[in-house]
Parts: C-alpha cells; structure tokens; sequence
C-alpha cells in the first residue's frame, strides 16, 4: 500500500452499499454521511444511530504495576478505579499542555484498554513508549479491531435486540461488559460522545460487519462523522486539535473535574497546579448566536465591543437550536453566562452570547 493511502475501516464495503459519502478522515477514508448530516443528527436525538468509529486507536496496556505506572502518565485517578470501568481524563506533556484526550477502562486488574484520537495515536504510542515503565507491556491493536458507536434515546431498546443470545446486557454509563465472540473477545463500552443514551462496542475486524448491521437491522440508523461532530458540539463536548491543544491546559478547557492534582505526581502536574494558583487568563467559552443568521464556523472572529477578543475553535449550526453555537476560548472575566458578544461573518457583525454548556440542555 502507498504511504499517502487511506485506510479502509472494516466496515468500508458496507459504507459504499449503503452510499455513504465517504472523506479523508484523519488518514482513513470514513463516511461523513448517508443521508443527510441534519437527518441523521435528528435520527439519534429522538430514536437511535449507529456510528462507525474503527478509525480511533486501541492501546491495550498490561502488567506488573500497570496501573500506578499509568496514573504518571494520565490526569485522572487510574488505581483508584474498578474493574470493568471507565474514566475520561488526558495525556498532557511538560508544559501541562493536553497531548490527547481518551478514555481508559480497567479491563483487569492490571490490564487496560486506551481509546484515543485516531489523529494523535502515533503520537500517544511515541508518547507511551518513551515513558514505558519495566514490566508494561503495550499492544497496539487499532488496525486488528472494528468499533461501533450505538447512540440514541432509543438505544437501550436496539442494545437488546441486537445483543439477544450473548447473555451480555447494554452497559450502564462509564462501565465495560464483554464476552466471548467468533472472532475473540468483544467489549461493549457505556461510553458515547453524543449526550444520548447508548455504547460503543469494540470486536475483532472480522465481526464489524456483522455488528454493524444488527444494529442497522434493529432499526438504528447508520450516521457519519457529520452528525457526530454536530451532536458532540451541542453538548459542549471538545474535539482534540480545535479546541484542545499541547498549548492549552485541561483546566484553560474548563476541563479540571477530569484531572486529578491530589493524586500525586504526573506528567505536567507541577505547571498545572501552579495555573491554578496564580488564575486563568482565558477560559473555553460556550457561544450561541442570539438570533438566526448565518453558522458561525471555525476561526471567525469575536468582539467585544470593537475589540477582538477570540476565534471560534469549534462552531456551526445546531439542529436543536437552530441556530449558530460554538466554543472559543475568551478573556476569564468575559466568560460569564450572559455576556454580549458580537461574531464576524463575512465583514457583518451578529449578535450573540455567552451560553452555558451543553447548549443542548436548553430543550430539556
């Protein structure tokens, strides 16, 4: 295969069947969409939509002190958690600044499974292995394994059917199931990056297709990464390389509950408790327009007054709303709920506002 190919997903053939519209995606030719972005959006708020996510990395970590090891490397508590559990946290550098944003699950004792970005995995391996402790052994197994994202207010009721005869149950929320399949070892994850109901399921490659249209056969619909982005922004939810950086700190992201600094030493830690002692100067700052216009998009200017006072880093239409939202990182004292701001489109000024996140808890 050339250098410059894209990867195939496991799924990819039953992509074209199904005529999705298929990009470049973080080196992996993935489907923005089938249907329509605003459908699909529509379909996961009120029933239920299957994602193909085999794009993202899986680093399986294993090992005397695996866990303690880890807890250097990463924000959250990781010997603190249970078996068979998740945790959202970060991979920060020296400087405090966020590498990546993943999800780790205790699958053992002291085994774990990493899900990260599939943009920062080469860097999170190079990471990893020059910080590998004696006795750790890493396995990264992304191009071996399918994953599946099942999202929706009716998730729970596709878990069932599609899971009938395994004896495994949907998962509750930031907790891990798995059971023995054809092709090895499937996990069934109560994770999700769309603010709905649901689970992301990890197989062999051999089995994606097969799980992915169970799915399908038990009425989700199939959604590309169009409507992912645009559900995960109502939610308020970041994405690694827009709004989170190596050059920003979880807690600029607004992020801190998901770092612990009273766990004890970790990569970054000492800068991090430091901006926390001293304040922020800028903070990621959820921003709605204040009446229909044209969508804000990534990069446009916000003034306050004739100042400008920041960029969107992730923005655009809202299906629930809409109308524009978006995330910025802004001034601290300009940051409060409320606060009237005005978005450059095009040379035109639009009115908008500072907004609680996620924007989408306003319809409910």
């Amino acid at each position: 295969m050339p250098d410059n190919a894209l990867l195939h997903s496991p799924l990819h053939d039953e992509h074209l069947r199904l005529d999705g519209r298929l990009v470049d995606f973080a080196g992996w030719q993935m489907p923005v969409q089938y249907t329509g972005i605003l459908e699909e959006h529509r379909a996961v708020r009120s029933g239920c939509g299957v994602f193909d996510i085999s794009h993202m990395g899986q680093v399986f970590l294993s090992g005397e002190n695996a866990a303690s090891w880890l807890n250097g490397i990463l924000t959250g508590n990781i010997p603190a958690m249970d078996e068979a559990t998740a945790v959202y946290t970060f991979m920060l550098n020296e400087n405090g600044g966020i590498i990546d944003d993943l999800i780790t699950y205790r699958i053992g004792h002291e085994s774990f499974l990493l899900v990260v970005n599939a943009s920062m995995l080469e860097e999170d391996i190079a990471w990893l292995r020059k910080h590998l402790a004696d006795g750790v052994l890493l396995e990264e197994r992304s191009r071996e394994l399918a994953a599946i994202a099942i999202q929706g207010a009716d998730a729970e009721r596709i878990a069932r059917d599609m899971l009938t005869g395994t004896g495994c149950p949907m998962p509750a929320r930031n907790t891990l199931e798995h059971f023995p399949d054809e092709a090895g070892t499937t996990y069934l994850c109560g994770t999700g990056y769309t603010g709905e109901p649901g689970f992301e399921l990890i197989c062999p490659a051999d089995d994606g297709p097969k799980w992915f249209n169970k799915a399908l056969q038990a009425g989700a619909t199939p959604c590309g990464l169009g409507a992912r982005d645009s559900l995960r922004l109502e939610m308020g939810f970041p994405l690694n390389g827009a709004d989170l950086s190596p050059e920003r700190s979880p807690l600029a992201a607004g992020l801190g509950f998901f770092v612990d600094l009273e766990k004890g030493p970790f990569i970054g830690r000492e800068v991090l408790l430091k901006e926390k002692q001293d304040g922020l100067s800028e903070k990621l700052t959820g921003i709605e327009m204040s009446a229909k216009g044209p969508p804000p998009r990534p990069g446009y200017a916000i003034l306050c007054g004739e100042e400008t006072v920041g960029r969107f880093c992730s923005a655009g239409l809202s299906p629930s709303l809409g109308r524009g939202i978006g995330m910025a990182y802004l001034p601290v004292a300009l940051s409060k709920i409320d606060t009237t701001l005005e978005i450059d489109i095009r040379g035109r000024g639009f009115a908008a506002r500072v907004a609680k996140k996620p924007f989408y808890r306003h319809l409910r």
